[in-house]
C-alpha cells in the first residue's frame, strides 16, 4: 500500500463539528480545574459530539505517559508528581456537568509502585460521595500485572471495569509499548474473579494489519475471560510518526463484526468507524445491567 493510499480517508470517516455552548463550557471547566480529558489528549474524533452532549472521559494522573504506544497521541516522557487533590476536582466537575455516567481513564504511570491504582479508587469514591446516582466506569492501564493494584481499584467497586486489548495477539508487541496480550486477558479474568457482578469491557481498533480471523479469535479470547462489553473502531493515524493505517474498514464490516460479537455472548457490542472505548458509554452500562438481570432470572 502506497503512502498516498494510506492517507486517503473514505467518505464515511466524517467528524461532526459541534462547538456550541456546551462544548465551550466543558472546555473552560476542564481548564479552570486543571483537568485533562482523553478526548483532547488522544485526539478523539467524537469530542465535538460528546462534549456537545455534556459527556467527557476524564484522564487522571497527569497528561504524560510513561509508555510510547505506536498508535497513541498522548505525550510520552517523565511524569510530574502525583496530584492527591485530583479525585475531588474530577468529582466536582462531574457534579457541575450533571453526569449520569462518568468515565475515568489515565496515562500509564509505570513510575508509581501501584501504577496509580489508589488515585483511581479515590476518584471513584469522590464521585460517589457527590453523585451517588452517577455510574462510574474506569478505563485502567495494566499496572504491569500488579494484582494488588487491581484489587485496590476493584474494591472501590466501579460500575464497569474497562481495559483495552487494542489489537490482535500477533500485532500486540508491535502496536503497544510494554503491554502484553496475555497480561490484558489475565487482568480481565482477575477483575471478574474479584468482583463477579461488575461488568468488564475491552476495545479493539482495526486497520493496523490484522486479519479477519484474528479479530474473531480476539473476541473469543475476551469472552473466555468473561468480558461483557466490546467496542470496535477504526484506527486513525494521529501523526505521521505513528503507525500507518493499513486498511479502512467499511461500515458493513463493522456491522458484521457486531453480529459476530453478539453471537459470542457479549452483552453489548459498539462497532463502527468512529467508535472509541467510551463512545455511548452510558448505553453500554445499561445494556450490561439488563443482560446481567436477565441471566439471573
Amino acid at each position: 500500500m502506497t503512502t498516498e493510499q494510506r492517507e486517503r480517508k473514505p467518505e464515511w470517516i466524517k467528524i461532526k463539528l459541534t462547538t456550541g455552548e456546551n462544548y465551550t463550557e466543558i472546555k473552560n471547566m476542564m481548564r479552570s480545574k486543571t483537568l485533562h480529558t482523553v478526548c483532547e489528549e488522544a485526539r478523539c474524533p467524537n469530542i465535538y459530539e460528546c462534549w456537545a452532549n455534556r459527556t467527557a472521559t476524564f484522564m487522571i494522573l497527569g497528561d504524560i505517559c510513561t509508555r510510547a504506544c505506536r498508535f497513541c497521541a498522548v505525550n510520552t516522557g517523565l511524569p510530574t508528581e502525583l496530584d492527591l487533590q485530583e479525585p475531588e476536582r474530577v468529582a466536582e466537575s462531574t457534579e457541575q456537568m450533571g453526569l449520569k455516567h462518568c468515565v475515568v481513564t489515565s496515562v500509564a504511570r509505570d513510575d508509581l509502585q501501584d501504577g496509580g491504582a489508589m488515585i483511581f479508587a479515590e476518584t471513584v469514591k469522590a464521585i460517589r460521595r457527590r453523585m451517588p446516582f452517577c455510574s462510574v466506569e474506569v478505563l485502567i492501564p495494566d499496572f504491569m500485572g500488579n494484582e494488588d493494584a487491581l484489587r485496590v481499584v476493584m474494591d472501590a467497586k466501579p460500575d464497569i471495569l474497562n481495559h483495552n486489548v487494542e489489537t490482535v495477539e500477533r500485532l500486540s508487541d508491535r502496536v503497544r509499548a510494554k503491554a502484553k496480550y496475555d497480561r490484558t486477558l489475565e487482568l480481565l479474568r482477575r477483575a471478574k474473579e474479584m468482583q463477579p457482578q461488575i461488568p468488564t469491557k475491552s476495545s479493539i481498533m482495526l486497520g493496523v494489519g490484522e486479519e479477519w480471523d484474528e479479530i474473531l479469535q480476539t473476541m473469543d479470547d475476551l469472552r473466555a475471560v468473561g468480558c461483557n462489553i466490546l467496542t470496535i473502531g477504526q484506527y486513525l493515524q494521529p501523526t505521521k510518526k505513528h503507525l500507518n493505517v493499513e486498511k479502512y474498514y467499511h461500515p458493513d464490516e463493522f456491522a458484521k463484526l457486531k453480529e459476530e460479537g453478539m453471537k459470542r455472548g457479549f452483552s453489548h457490542v459498539e462497532s463502527g468507524p468512529l467508535v472509541r472505548s467510551s463512545y455511548h458509554a452510558h448505553e453500554q452500562v445499561q445494556s450490561a445491567t439488563k443482560a446481567d438481570a436477565a441471566q439471573q432470572v
